[in-house]
């Protein structure tokens, strides 16, 4: 009887496995980054770029705002809890020290002993005497349950403080996650627009940030305008602008906002060398007296919503349905703002994105 062989089995190596790992790897080859993260096509048109590297900044300043706010919250809850952990060594050195009366008290009883009153008058050679002792025993022990009673109201406060405390303490690990959640999202939006923007020529670069290499420093950035009848045109003299401003905070404001052009963007700064959007107003008003909040979405609360048509330099213009970007009005329709990591603080139109609202700080 023959004997059954089992067939022999192909290598891994073979040719089906060869075919696989070609087209996987042509696959990834051709990927895009639609979703972010992957790596750009060769043959995108630096307009497409320019769309995709929008659409990221923009995805990007969303994070950063929503990061600048939980940043603040994580500020404001290490502030709370290193003020409860102050109060409760506070309560702590009070708790400690009526224990300690407490104790003294204690040890005074026991060194003395106690006699039953009936016997101590028995025993006395003069009563009068000892009813002045026992007056004084009787206010003794009113002091010793007031000690009690200390005592333990200062524990009872300190535990609370204490529980004040472990709620913060937690509240404060969560925000901290969110925070760390945010700056992922952020840096990963930008690493992309930076893969995208490596595969552009330096020419191709300028045409699709619309930002001079030159004008990388505010001294640069000013020789630029200077030297350029067109955005002369199109930019108001710092002292034109101030002049028309509805007060000195706003006129100040805007002056400030001219003295940081070319100053670089920074997601998370609010200068004074670098800024993004929100950090940009919030020093600019700083600077004239006057705090407002971090985000760009409590920006657009911190004063009297106007229409677009009453603009006046020193107002704050937002922009997109998520108010994720705000800048400074200057005047004949332009703002000072902080556009992105790839161009620094620069005079732009109000038309360069979808117009969201105005506030005028009041």
């Amino acid at each position: 009887m023959a004997a059954h062989r089992k067939p022999r089995q192909r290598p891994a190596g073979g040719s089906t496995a060869r075919t696989a790992a070609t087209l996987a790897l042509a696959g990834a080859a051709t990927a895009t980054v639609f979703d972010g993260t992957g790596q750009a096509a060769p043959d995108l048109t630096p307009a497409q770029v320019k769309a995709q590297v929008d659409r990221l900044y923009q995805e990007a300043e969303v994070a950063t705002e929503k990061y600048n706010g939980a940043k603040e919250e994580v500020d404001a809850a290490e502030q709370r809890l290193e003020e409860l952990r102050d109060e409760a060594a506070r309560k702590q050195d009070k708790l400690n020290s009526a224990r300690e009366e407490l104790g003294s008290m204690a040890a005074a009883q026991y060194r003395q002993g106690g006699l039953d009153p009936a016997l101590s008058l028995a025993l006395s050679a003069d009563p009068d005497e000892y009813l002045d002792h026992a007056a004084f025993a009787e206010r003794a022990g009113d002091r010793q349950s007031a000690a009690v009673h200390r005592v333990r109201d200062r524990l009872r406060e300190f535990e609370q403080l204490r529980g004040a405390a472990r709620i913060e303490l937690t509240s404060l690990k969560s925000r901290q996650a969110e925070l760390q959640r945010h700056r992922r999202t952020v840096t990963g939006k930008l690493d992309a627009a930076r893969r995208l923007l490596s595969r552009l020529t330096a020419e191709e670069r300028t045409e699709v940030t619309g930002q001079d290499a030159t004008a990388t420093t505010p001294r640069a950035s000013r020789d630029a305008t200077a030297s350029r009848p067109d955005l002369q045109a199109l930019a108001p003299t710092s002292t034109t602008a101030t002049a028309t401003a509805p007060d000195s905070r706003a006129a100040a404001a805007v002056s400030y906002a001219y003295s940081k052009l070319g100053s670089p963007y920074v997601w998370g700064a609010t200068g004074p060398d670098a800024f993004d959007c929100s950090g940009l107003v919030l020093a600019a008003y700083r600077s004239a007296g006057v705090e407002l909040p971090r985000t760009t979405y409590a920006q657009i609360g911190a004063g009297r919503r106007v229409s677009r048509s009453e603009l006046l330099p020193g107002d704050l213009v937002f922009f997109y349905s998520a108010i994720s970007h705000v800048g400074i009005y200057i005047g004949n329709g332009q703002m000072i703002h902080a556009p992105n990591p790839s161009a620094p603080v620069r005079v732009a139109p109000l038309d360069e994105m979808p117009f969201a609202g105005a506030t005028r700080v009041v």
